[in-house]
């Protein structure tokens, strides 16, 4: 007899919709737009002639139409090309079989390992808990750094932010922390870094100690902004999906700085009004949103 399971059999009926909505990519002056039926944070595909699909994002309206944002650069984008509206939302996975990979900004792996088992996914929320539902700061935090430990008092659930200049050992020291902090696993977002330094932080930093118990969500900085923006939503799902089913997680975020570079760029392209340091006012809100862990 074939044991089948009805709950997620339901999810996967549930996420498909009987018809295919597609309408076709109009190049705008300030962007890629196209007559599509969709609501903001809807996914699409861009479908090039040579059979390959762009991922991209629904981010806002503009006479009519929705307006896109793709997360990886094409080849060539034209007038005319297919779109195709998927009928779910933003889904990553989650579960303990993450722990030891390496993911992108849309969760998928980068590690060459294959796929991720087992593949449970979970809906990207960007609700933040009620205040009255998160847990006071009473226990301490213990990361292992002799340094830290005897002169600042850290508390689980507590932010602190490390701010030196650049080649001073920032990433060396987020390394040590993910190898000996008091947690049950880390969970680690690497946005805007350069290419190179992504595998000496890996290898060298994190090594093969600190990469067992750690998830590593990676957009580097030649990646477009809407990339780099999404790994760091990614990133805070699963760690939040960890924290729902009981673990002590520690979260790393490196950097907040690029994250408001990110939705900088991404604002401008949007005609948004740069303010205090062609900051735009999106990004305040992009950065309220990291603290809903």
């Amino acid at each position: 007899m074939i044991a089948v399971n009805l709950e997620r059999l339901k999810r996967e009926v549930d996420a498909h919709d009987g018809f295919r909505v597609q309408s076709r990519l109009r190049i705008a002056e300030d962007g890629l737009a196209c007559a599509l039926p969709a609501a903001v944070g809807d996914q699409c595909r861009i479908l090039e002639p040579n059979g390959r699909e762009v991922p991209a994002e629904v981010v806002g309206f503009t006479r009519g139409l929705a307006r896109l944002a793709p997360f990886e650069f094409a080849e060539e984008l034209r007038s005319g090309m297919p779109v195709v509206r998927l009928p779910e939302r933003r889904m990553v996975p989650i579960g303990h079989g993450l722990l030891g990979r390496v993911l992108d900004g849309l969760g998928r792996p980068l590690d060459g390992r294959g796929p991720i088992r087992p593949a449970e996914k979970r809906l990207v929320r960007n609700a933040a808990p009620s205040p009255l539902e998160r847990e006071r700061i009473e226990r301490p935090f213990v990361t292992g750094q002799k340094a830290i430990d005897s002169f600042l008092l850290c508390g689980r659930g507590q932010r602190l932010g490390i701010f030196a200049g650049s080649g001073v050992g920032k990433s060396t020291l987020l390394g040590n922390i993910a190898k000996t902090a008091e947690a049950d696993l880390n969970v680690i977002c690497l946005v805007g870094e350069r290419g190179c330094e992504l595998r000496p932080f890996l290898e060298d930093s994190l090594g093969e100690e600190g990469l067992k118990k750690s998830v590593v969500v990676i957009s580097s900085s030649e990646q477009l902004p809407m990339m780099r923006i999404r790994a760091v939503e990614t990133a805070i799902s699963i760690a939040d999906s960890f924290r729902s089913r009981g673990a002590n997680v520690l979260f790393f975020l490196d950097s907040l700085t690029r994250l408001a570079m990110a939705q900088r760029e991404l604002g401008l392209s949007l005609g948004e009004p740069p303010s205090a340091r062609g900051y735009t006012p999106s990004v305040g809100a992009r950065s309220s949103q990291t603290q809903r862990f």
